[in-house]
């Protein structure tokens, strides 16, 4: 049941004129907004007419055509028509007014880890060490602390230790070689020299997030989850999430070595933080690895395995060889994937001899099987692709594994303009070999609202992305709606771009999730991040969060 059900049809008036600002770059704009309810499920519905910033002078007269959510056409599905079609680059995006993208192939370049002062006697053949990156990874501000000194103003140490106490969900893990391209341009010198670049750096906002990044009003949606997506409830055994007719999500371990602070399984991967006890699984991993073969066995209808966790990088090379050796046993799966963000970021890892070997095992093995094995990782910025990411990405390629994918996360702040999308996919695809294929809305999580982006702006960002990069190699917007799945931004059946409530159609059973079809009323929900919301949404968001805390100051 949307949030939205009990409210009384309104008469379908327009609102006066409202000063905001646009969600993309912060101009000023002014909305007025009509509201109603249509359709056979009664879901509210809306109409936004927005003025840019060169028409406010001009008054309501010079507003451009608009069209009405949930409808086709262009300016449509479920995006306020009138807003650009792109934005992100200069003052526009790709085919906009403002600066238009120029593609350059561009060189990678490994920032020299010798700028901080903790790393300025590290050789090169330490840096290559897995070994030596994971015993050197920061877990805690004092470590970062004695890596930077005092390249950084004392409020950003204080700034993180609040967060990591106060917001948290993930425990703080980087290992050097992804902290390495925190400011990559920047050489620091003197006391405080790092201090703005490392504030404002995209790979900083998600990695090693800042109390003063959050939401002051908003650090949380009233509706986030801790397992937002279900998948617990979806386990045919511990572990193993069967959430869709043909494929399963196989867990296999619960931590990974690097958190993000956005992580959707943030209630079972990691450490436990201040704010967050985690989930832990019961079963030994042996017992729940064979538990997961026994399923996969007698369920024929299951063609496709994503392994991960957690991140693979973590499991012992043996154990993860000898998993996949016996999913690749079985008659009825087909494709096998196997998740590691490490590939990119702790590359030390899978270049090394033992990995390299192992996984051209199981590729040869594949191959005379007829099953697609598949590497996918997880990049969200441009200057994480360094030459020894690209090097680590080619030579799992070269094992013999179908093909290594990229799957980002859409984040406010870090990649939500086509400009950084776009030097993302061609640094994987023309550098790296890594096919660009989703980049996912993040998750409602806790304390996750200033990471998220509306769906508005997603759909924008996805047609600006279009006919820039080959077609196979043109990456997917995608929402993740809980109880439903995957779906394409441009999928959404309605959407309340003013109280940022999307509604979405489901047309596939999901094991023991019911039968969406036999139940035509019920809905599947996703929704904006309030602060990005026009007033009108944020004082509906407050008054609900009011009613339901009747005490609560606001």
């Amino acid at each position: 049941m949307p949030p939205d059900a009990e409210l009384t049809p309104l008469d379908g008036r327009w609102t006066d004129w409202t000063p905001t600002r646009r969600p993309l770059d912060g101009r000023p704009t002014a909305c007025r907004i009509r509201t109603g309810r249509r359709g056979p499920a009664s879901l509210f519905s809306c109409r936004v007419e927005i003025l840019m910033a060169d028409q406010l002078a001009a008054g309501p007269g010079a507003l451009p055509a608009h069209g009405r959510t949930g409808e086709g056409g262009p300016g449509s599905a479920g995006a306020p028509s009138a807003l650009p079609a792109h934005g992100g680059i200069g003052e526009g995006g790709p085919g906009s007014a403002g600066a238009p993208y120029v593609y350059r192939r561009r060189e990678l370049v490994e920032p020299d880890w010798r700028r901080f002062p903790g790393w300025r006697a590290v050789t090169a053949e330490q840096w290559r060490s897995p070994r030596w990156q994971r015993a050197q990874s920061i877990r805690n501000p004092r470590q970062l602390r004695l890596l930077l000194g005092g390249l950084l103003d004392d409020e950003i140490y204080d700034d993180l230790a609040l967060d990591q106490q106060k917001f948290a969900t993930m425990p703080l893990l980087i290992p050097p070689q992804m902290l390495n391209t925190v400011a990559p341009l920047v050489d620091p010198r003197g006391p405080g020299s790092l201090t703005e670049a490392f504030r404002a750096d995209p790979v900083r906002r998600y990695m090693l997030p800042l109390a003063s990044d959050r939401s002051p009003r908003w650090s949380s949606h009233p509706l986030a989850e801790r397992d937002s997506l279900h998948e617990a409830q979806m386990w045919a055994v511990e572990g193993l999430t069967h959430r869709y007719p043909t494929k399963v999500l196989a867990e296999l371990l619960s931590t990974c070595p690097q958190y993000c602070g956005l992580c959707t399984r943030m209630d079972l991967v990691g450490t436990s933080t201040p704010g967050t006890v985690k989930r832990r699984f019961e079963a030994k991993p042996a017992d729940r690895y064979a538990a997961m073969i026994g399923y996969l066995r007698a369920t024929p209808s299951v063609r496709d395995v994503v392994v991960s966790g957690g991140d693979v990088a973590n499991l012992p090379w043996p154990r993860l060889e000898s998993f996949v050796a016996e999913l690749l046993a079985i008659d009825s799966v087909r494709d096998i994937r196997l998740a590691s963000k490490a590939l990119l970021t702790l590359p030390q890892h899978w270049l090394s001899a033992e990995v390299l070997s192992g996984l051209e095992r199981l590729a040869r093995t594949a191959r005379e099987r007829g099953v697609g094995l598949a590497v996918h990782t997880h990049a969200n910025t441009a200057q994480t692709i360094t030459p020894l990411a690209a090097e680590a990405a080619r030579a799992v390629l070269a094992t013999g594994v179908r093909d290594v994918r990229n799957q980002g996360v859409l984040l406010r702040g870090v990649n939500d303009t086509p400009q950084a999308l776009l030097d993302l996919c061609f640094a994987l695809q023309d550098e790296a070999s890594v096919l660009p294929y989703y980049f996912y809305l993040c998750d409602m999580v806790p304390h996750s609202e200033h990471w998220r982006t509306p769906l508005h702006q997603a759909q924008r960002l996805q047609s600006a992305l279009m006919g820039w990069l080959p077609g196979f190699a043109t990456p997917r917007l995608v929402a993740d709606v809980p109880d439903l799945g995957k779906r394409w931004v441009h999928q959404v059946a309605d959407y309340d771009p003013v109280r940022g409530i999307a509604s979405w159609a489901g047309d596939h059973r999901l094991p023991g999730g019911g039968d969406p079809a036999a139940d035509p009323s019920r809905g599947y929900f996703s929704y904006d991040p309030i602060d990005t919301l026009p007033p009108e949404g944020r004082e509906w968001w407050n008054r609900r969060q009011l009613d339901a805390h009747p005490g609560s100051s606001g």
